[in-house]
């Protein structure tokens, strides 16, 4: 029996905001730009929250449900600079710890010397409160999917456990939105046959909902009754590299969409130099409200590490798959066809851009995060979510 913990921080940029500005504790924080940008904003704390702001929202419309909100552009290289402190102190625990997006994570601490679920889960906890001063909510379950409803229930601050053989009772009264794979088409075709909690899908026939959803119908039927088989991966050497983001709230603007594949084609081409390869291509992934997701992708003219040619072949590929008017869900980049980043040195332009990008990293290793960027990244912050994450099969 495994047991994995989901560790997820709450309202992480805002919250890395706050710690670094005392000042702003009780306020309603919002991350993203001024509130005349026409951008969207990145993260709200939970006090901004509580007026209808969230992520995604126009910064204009945030502005207008709450006033008197702090309004902030995005600091990316500090959100990653604390994220790689939290990161350190989850390794100390477990090798088997894999990062989902900057702010969160799954571990599996089956068998750790350090304790069982609930003890690494509390110490957790404290450590991070401790030594980075901010707020972790906690999952503890025996796979991926429970662990993560878990520290997603009762936020801030959550703990929330899940004893082993309970998994389905605890899902069955909540929402099927809850779920992995459930977006508003999928919701609404289970409102048609009156399902509206996990309990309720669980109790669907599995041959109704294959007629209904095919392969995917089966998975929703596995998930409801609190299975998944998916591991916890970690210190893998990588096929690919990429980054996704899934949006809080579905967007249609080309320009934050842009915004948004400026920062995870930076977070790639940084990843890619860390596990020294290079892209020799860049696959667009693009999800649309509901499930209906396409890839697209495209070699390049020569393996590369430079963030701004993964990026100029990320929007060429959204140029050709994007539909006018239709709502985009999650926005991914995915460095492919890998290959070692000495070859490089093939290249006319190679190590000039090479050595520009390691001297870069050099920097950023020892001063952090935000001591050089690119100034793109700063002008175009207010556009940025601030979230990545590595590919996953199915919508959530």
């Amino acid at each position: 029996m495994r047991t994995i913990v989901h560790a997820d921080m709450d309202a992480f940029y805002a919250s890395v905001e706050v710690l670094d500005n005392p000042a702003l504790v009780g306020k309603p924080v919002i991350v993203g730009g001024r509130p005349d940008d026409r951008g969207v904003v990145s993260a709200a704390s939970y006090e901004a929250r509580a007026f209808g702001v969230h992520s995604a929202l126009p910064l204009r419309t945030a502005a207008r449900l709450c006033p008197e909100g702090v309004f902030l552009p995005g600091r990316f290289e500090r959100y990653a600079e604390v994220s790689r402190q939290v990161m350190a102190i989850f390794d100390d625990y477990t090798p088997l710890v894999e990062p989902i997006s900057m702010d969160e994570a799954f571990l599996d601490v089956t068998g750790a010397p350090a304790g069982d679920g609930p003890t690494i889960g509390r110490t957790l906890k404290a450590r991070v409160l401790d030594e980075v001063g901010l707020v972790v909510s906690v999952g503890v379950a025996t796979n991926k999917l429970v662990a993560k409803v878990a520290s997603d229930l009762r936020k801030p601050d959550a703990l929330v456990i899940v004893e082993p053989g309970g998994e389905a009772e605890f899902l069955a009264p909540l929402p099927v939105t809850r779920l992995w794979g459930v977006g508003p088409r999928v919701r609404q075709a289970l409102a048609d046959y009156g399902v509206t909690t996990i309990g309720q899908l669980a109790a669907v026939p599995e041959e109704t909902l294959r007629r209904r959803f095919g392969r995917m119908g089966y998975e929703l039927g596995q998930r409801a009754r609190g299975v998944d088989p998916s591991r916890v991966v970690s210190g893998q050497a990588p096929k690919s590299i990429g980054h996704e983001h899934t949006f809080d709230n579905d967007v249609t603007d080309r320009a934050g969409l842009d915004g948004t594949l400026l920062w995870i084609a930076e977070s790639v081409a940084s990843r890619c130099r860390r596990h020294k390869v290079a892209a020799g291509g860049v696959q667009l992934k693009l999800r649309y409200e509901g499930f209906e997701t396409l890839t697209r992708q495209m070699q390049l003219p020569h393996p590369t590490t430079d963030g701004q040619l993964i990026l100029e072949a990320a929007r060429r590929l959204l140029d050709r798959a994007l539909e006018p008017g239709r709502a985009v869900r999650l926005i991914g980049i995915t460095a492919i066809n890998l290959a070692d980043a000495q070859q490089l040195t093939l290249f006319e332009d190679g190590p000039r851009v090479q050595r520009l990008a390691e001297a870069t990293d050099a920097v950023r290793d020892r001063f952090g995060d935000k001591a050089i960027t690119r100034a793109r990244l700063l002008r175009e912050a207010p556009a940025r979510r601030f979230s990545d994450r590595p590919p996953e099969p199915l919508d959530k």
